[in-house]
């Protein structure tokens, strides 16, 4: 019968071909652009770790002066150095890693190319096993590397073509501001989707190019990028000097269960008290220990125009299947005479009404299919947008299912009140007309 249905959707199209194109272009129109969106919002609010984002965590400790205070206000965004170098050497998480971003002038040690900038990680080594980074050669530096302030580097696979013509450059000299680097490990290609171990480079920003220790970092006094917050006075230290008052290190730590992260967050208190005891801190103790979900709801990295351009899309949506429903309405008026002769022949009103539904899934499809393509034309403008976060704009094989069920659940809800009007002709009065 389903193939019999097809047919008679077929024959109904071409008899009304206009209402029918009409049809089409509704659903494809409002199907486009409720996916453009829908996939932008989908890549920009999906969880960038999933099988590990409840058990990283964003430390945070208010370590700010008296001026400006306000109680159970958020603390401040990154720590100090001091408060970074402590919690490292108490080492209470299974893993922890405090990290910086930088740009960086970069060339190979032959100087055979000129140097350029390139974007640039300080971390220590647990962050690659922590944010579990692929690596193509090598590996990490260890923690003696840590401790000792090597100058070694990882870099990523793009660099790694860019300087060395995508050879295995294990064991290879860099300069990075002209100081020599030995490269210990090669990145496959990766981009987490937030950057969400430090939005303050750009939630959206591209992962770094290469990683140096933290230390080493520091002992060559190289600049860090991001975001910095400074109090007091720190008299002829720099702002990144052991003592200054200035946060600008994000910490993370990785806790296997709740009640893990339950006994760190006691232990930031206790820390934070006696830091305060100490003369180091003035306000109360105020601490934050959030996974990676509740840490990029906090930093509201998702685009607020995104929401908005979602919900805009959906009622957009809405008033096409309108639409669709007053035009199904009228074609079927039209077939009141045929609907009248198929029931004087012996069709159920079941068969009448499954009759007109598959008619209105299959100009679901056809819009759906349409309205694919117009999907694909939606994100491809999006790309050539100046965001951020525009390049991100693909669609992947999950949504491309999503776009099909979409056209196919909005039409057959449209075609449900037709339908069931189509039912409720009485065959006696339409054969009168005829």
């Amino acid at each position: 019968m389903f193939s019999y249905y097809l047919d008679l959707a077929w024959r109904s199209c071409r008899r009304h071909a206009g209402l029918s194109v009409l049809m089409v272009l509704a659903i494809a129109l409002g199907i486009g652009a409720c996916m453009t969106t829908l996939t932008v919002y989908h890549v920009l609010s999906g969880d960038p770790i999933p099988h590990k984002s409840s058990r990283l965590f964003d430390v945070q400790i208010d370590a700010g002066s008296l001026a400006g205070y306000a109680p159970d206000a958020e603390p401040t965004l990154q720590l100090t150095r001091f408060d970074a170098e402590a919690l490292l050497r108490d080492k209470r998480g299974k893993r922890q890693t405090a990290m910086s971003g930088s740009n960086l002038p970069v060339q190979t040690a032959d100087a055979g190319i000129k140097p350029f900038y390139a974007t640039a990680r300080f971390a220590t080594t647990d962050f690659f096993p922590m944010f579990e980074l692929p690596f193509r050669h090598g590996a990490p530096w260890d923690a003696q590397a840590d401790g000792q302030q090597a100058r070694v580097a990882v870099i990523s696979q793009a660099l790694n073509d860019k300087l060395f013509g995508g050879e295995n450059s294990v064991g290879r000299e860099i300069l990075v501001r002209r100081e020599s680097f030995r490269v210990v490990g090669v990145l496959s290609a990766w981009r987490p989707v937030p950057h969400y171990f430090d939005t303050t480079v750009g939630a959206y920003a591209q992962a770094a190019d290469i990683y140096i220790p933290f230390s080493t970092a520091l002992g060559f006094n190289f600049g860090t990028s991001g975001n910095m917050e400074c109090w007091g006075n720190s008299g002829a230290r720099g702002p990144r000097d052991l003592g200054s008052p200035c946060s600008w290190v994000q910490y993370w730590v990785e806790l296997e269960t709740p009640a893990e992260a339950a006994a760190y967050r006691q232990y930031l208190l206790q820390y934070s008290d006696l830091q305060r005891q100490a003369g180091r801190f003035e306000r109360p103790s105020n601490v934050r220990l959030r996974n990676v979900m509740d840490h990029l709801v906090q930093r509201e990295v998702l685009p607020t125009d995104v929401r908005l351009q979602v919900w805009l899309a959906f009622g957009f949506l809405l008033v096409c299947l309108v639409n669709t429903v007053g035009l199904l309405l009228a074609k079927s008026l039209r077939r009141s005479g045929e609907i009248g002769v198929r029931r004087a022949l012996g069709a159920t009103r079941p068969a009448i009404f499954a009759q007109f539904l598959v008619e209105a899934g299959a100009l679901g499809l056809l819009g759906g299919l349409l309205g694919l393509g117009l999907a694909w034309l939606g994100l491809w403008l999006v790309r050539l947008s100046p965001a951020e976060y525009a390049p991100l704009a693909q669609m992947d094989w999950p949504m491309l299912g999503l776009t099909l069920l979409l056209a196919l659940g909005a039409s057959l809800l449209a075609g449900l009140l037709p339908a069931w009007q189509a039912a409720r002709v009485t065959p006696a009065r339409q054969l009168k007309t005829q």
